[in-house]
């Protein structure tokens, strides 16, 4: 609490194209290394880089989404930097005229109230190649598949106050990107990867304390614990009277540290000068109003859409949001059965746990919007229990049959006749005496005892409703 926290991200997303950003080689994952490589991506000698216009867009997209201003042209920088798997030895990206500027991004952290994240700059460049380094082994390998692939790095203003913020904002990240269908942000597979940099300072100082950054961070998790960590180290130095050094630090996962990499790089290190090969790229109005008309509805707004115009639970609308697929599934289902929170329940609990089922998203395990609005109009009409539309609900996906079909296949059409039921009913009464005794004692509790008796004997056909009536109707004669 001696100090004040202040955290900035830069987040580097992959964008979801068919190729790199500057050649035609595949950008695809897990294939064989330096096999989707050309003379363009590994930087050959007299190789001319080709815009990808389909990135190009993708980056104006992210931008537009994240309520940043688009400027009318753009242009593409060198950075000069060496790493074993950077075999140009510079990187174009964009300095002084980035595809997008001041814009913002929501957050709703737990550990406080919604607010705004101002996002500085986005910026379009190539992704650098990999290095493997080998276990138990001096030797690190070069995988150059990834060189040229397009990444948009969106970096943040340094508003962020917490660890816990960082991760909330990482989150809204994510899905505003899948949202806009711009990346899968796969962090296993390194399509959304994050540099922190993190400061301390006396609370109540207005100067910014010395800031270090933590490189490549692969995981919410990590972003969260190295940061506390980071957090925790600076204030110990401080207190002990101290200087931190600013410094590129990396995250050792397994001993739960950060440790230092190299000095802290400047802009001015970089070298920047623009790209000699690439012209500036115009983004004409007509464009940039073509592709913001395309964009989605945001996640946040329909969020609180969902709550104000549906009745939802806020628990239940934060589910439905933090996947389009699932969100518009949802809208198409409550047109349908006209139940909406019935509906958001169903897809949260059986449809969820079909998903978790089959590991696949909810487009994906052959259930669609109008099978779940009859199995919620069967439910809630009476013609099948709450049990049947559970039962039902796997066989659907399997078999792709509507809900009434299945209900009649597995007989389990709900009983209403008063005549069938009261003979289950005066059954279960002559069976059940101790629960009879006890409901006529007064302990109200034995009559779902004798409900459940019926329930079973009718193999869960019977409509409970109707059984609670007749016991009640039996009981107190």
């Amino acid at each position: 609490m001696r100090y004040e926290t202040t955290i900035g991200l830069e987040v580097h997303v992959q964008l979801k194209t068919r190729s790199k950003l500057f050649c035609s080689c595949r950008n695809g994952f897990g294939r064989e290394r330096n096999t989707l490589t050309c003379p363009v991506c590994t930087g050959q000698p007299g190789a001319l880089p080709a815009v990808n216009r389909e990135a190009l867009h993708l980056a104006v997209t992210a931008g537009l989404a994240l309520d940043a201003a688009v400027p009318p042209v753009t242009h593409f920088d060198r950075k000069n930097y060496f790493y074993p798997d950077l075999p140009k030895g510079y990187q174009i990206s964009q300095f002084s005229h980035p595809v997008a500027e001041k814009g913002f991004i929501e957050i709703a952290p737990k550990d406080g109230a919604s607010r705004r994240i101002g996002i500085a700059r986005v910026v379009l460049e190539e992704d650098a190649g990999k290095t493997i380094h080998v276990e138990n082994s001096d030797t690190s390998l070069v995988d150059l598949n990834r060189c040229g692939v397009p990444l948009v790095e969106i970096v943040s203003e340094p508003e962020i106050r917490s660890p816990g913020e960082a991760r909330s904002y990482l989150l809204s990240l994510k899905r505003l990107m899948q949202y806009i269908e711009a990346s899968d942000c796969d962090m296993e597979k390194g399509s959304l990867r994050c540099d922190a940099n993190v400061s301390i300072r006396p609370r109540g100082q207005e100067e910014l304390g010395t800031r270090t950054e933590i490189k490549n961070l692969n995981s919410f998790r990590n972003v969260e614990k190295s940061l506390a960590f980071e957090i925790e180290r600076q204030a110990a130095i401080l207190d002990a009277g101290g200087k931190v050094l600013q410094e590129t630090r990396t995250w050792r996962e397994s001993e739960e540290v950060t440790a230092p990499l190299r000095s802290k790089e400047e802009s001015r290190d970089y070298r920047y000068f623009p790209e000699p090969d690439i012209p500036p790229f115009p983004i004409p109005e007509s464009l940039r109003e073509e592709l913001r008309a395309r964009l989605p509805e945001n996640p946040v707004a329909r969020e609180r859409r969902f709550i104000s115009e549906f009745g939802l639970a806020c628990n239940d609308a934060a589910f439905l949001i933090e996947d389009r697929k699932t969100a518009d599934f949802f809208e198409a289902c409550a047109a349908l059965c006209g139940r909406p929170v019935e509906a958001a329940l169903w897809i949260r609990t059986a449809v969820k746990e079909e998903m978790n089922r089959q590991g696949a998203p909810i487009d994906g395990i052959g259930i669609e919007p109008l099978h779940v609005a009859r199995i919620i109009e069967m439910k809630e009409s009476g013609a099948i229990s709450h049990q049947a539309a559970r039962r039902i609900t796997p066989v659907m996906a399997e078999t792709g049959k509507m809900p009434e079909e299945l209900a009649r296949e597995l007989n389990l059409l709900q009983v209403s006749d008063d005549t069938v039921l009261e003979e289950l009913v005066e059954s279960a009464i002559a069976r059940s005496t101790e629960a009879v005794t006890q409901y006529r004692r007064g302990k109200e509790s034995a009559l779902n005892a004798l409900v459940g008796e019926v329930m079973r004997s009718s193999g869960g056909r019977a409509d409970p409703h109707s059984v609670r009536r007749l016991l009640l109707e039996k009981l107190s004669s």
